[in-house]
């Protein structure tokens, strides 16, 4: 029998299980919070866009406040038995708890083997250049961690996206196909690679192996465990996993009891439940700026689904046809998504500017206003910004500008 989830309770669900809740004025949140919330959303969207902050950064703050973001970068380096995270394709390009380790290996193996998502130009790189690969991967083991231009005879790279060298697609499929992991990134946010015995320790990497099946059933019941409620389709996107091996996994999780079949209010598909979601009423009312690439927003479908919001990211629409702007963030209060806000962190000035601010339909500005100028205060201290700068010119612009100078 399925059980029947109205949507107010899906969304409620969501926001339990994603981490919503905490109270975002208080002491800062040290160590262990922080990584038992990262490992109850089971990993960090990485992105190389920093008009506001690198997008790792965010997920963690919308949840618990303003914390010390240096402790999230010590996460991410030193010796094996120091990191707790590495980097890997989770989601996207992520940040994964180091315990997770073995649950990748699979998608390693099968990126080895000429499968597993890599990328086309990849898999042909490494059938038509496996001498140059290996000797890379040598050059690795004698050198110690490299970027791509640090390689002896790594070659040049043509253009600023996809023009990499053959250095760094050597590099790129290696890291692919698990053969080394990222060891830091520079300032430049360039990968430096090592051996994965020197990123996340000999015992990760001699663990023994889990089948690909036991690996999926941990991935899905752990992207399950991190929505509340799902469909196929949000289980198989939150770990990028195959269609066929995700809907052969659920039926296994289900027939366990760890997952609950259930049908939602409003969704056209089948859903599941897992057996730990809860509604907190706290996680209900929680107020956040959100990243473009935070688990809520990630899977656009989802999010208009749960959120009844419509959202993409015009970073790559030509400035005349954006809507709303280059790096805009769904504002969330009690809740529901009221807003979405064009920032830009002018760090050698020390402001938060705020270029443009749009009300969701329907929105009070006299409540919202208040509420997001709070936000944006609160986000501006986190960035190290001394002030808030108010650009536009419109209705829920004025109003902001009109609480700031009030406050």
């Amino acid at each position: 029998m399925s059980r029947y989830l109205s949507t107010e309770c899906v969304r409620a669900m969501t926001l339990s299980a994603q981490g919503f809740g905490a109270d975002r004025d208080g002491p800062q949140p040290d160590d262990r919070a922080l990584l038992r919330l990262i490992r109850r959303l089971g990993l960090l969207q990485i992105d190389s866009v920093n008009v506001l902050c690198r997008a790792h950064y965010m997920p963690l703050y919308s949840r618990l406040g303003p914390y010390d973001r240096r402790r999230l970068e010590r996460f991410n380096q030193g010796s094996p038995s120091q990191r707790r995270l590495f980097e890997y394709w989770g989601h996207e390009a992520s940040l994964i708890p180091v315990e997770d380790y073995p649950l990748y290996r699979f998608r390693m193996q099968r990126a080895r083997d000429g499968g597993g998502g890599l990328y086309k130009r990849l898999e042909r790189f490494s059938r038509e250049q496996p001498a140059f690969i290996e000797q890379v991967l040598d050059e690795i083991r004698h050198r110690g961690a490299l970027a791509a231009s640090d390689l002896t005879g790594g070659g040049r790279g043509q253009g600023r996206w996809w023009g990499w060298s053959d250095g760094k697609s050597a590099l790129e499929y290696l890291f692919w196909s698990g053969q080394v992991l990222v060891a830091h990134r520079r300032g430049n946010f360039e990968r430096v690679y090592d051996l994965p015995e020197r990123v996340v320790g000999r015992d990760a990497v001699e663990a023994p192996e889990l089948s690909p099946p036991q690996a999926q059933r941990a991935l899905v019941s752990r992207a399950t465990q991190a929505m509340g409620v799902a469909s196929a389709r949000d289980i198989q996107r939150y770990f990028r996993l195959d269609a066929r091996e995700t809907r052969a996994r659920i039926k296994e999780l289900v027939d366990t009891g760890e997952l609950l079949p259930a049908r939602v209010e409003g969704w056209s598909m089948p859903a599941w439940q897992h057996t730990k979601a809860r509604v907190s009423r706290r996680a209900s009312e929680a107020s956040a700026l959100l990243s473009p690439f935070d688990p809520l927003m990630w899977d656009r479908e989802r999010a208009a689904r749960v959120f009844d919001f419509r959202y993409r990211i015009e970073i790559y629409t030509p400035a005349h046809l954006r809507q709303y702007g280059y790096y805009v963030l769904p504002f969330m209060l009690a809740g529901r998504m009221a807003a979405r806000v064009d920032l830009k962190a002018e760090r050698a000035a020390g402001v938060l500017q705020v270029i443009a601010a749009h009300p969701e339909a329907n929105v009070a500005i006299e409540t919202l206003a208040p509420a997001l100028y709070e936000e944006l205060v609160r986000l501006a201290r986190f960035l190290g910004l001394a002030r808030v700068q108010i650009k536009g010119s419109d209705p829920l612009d004025q109003a902001l500008e009109s609480v700031g100078v009030d406050a």
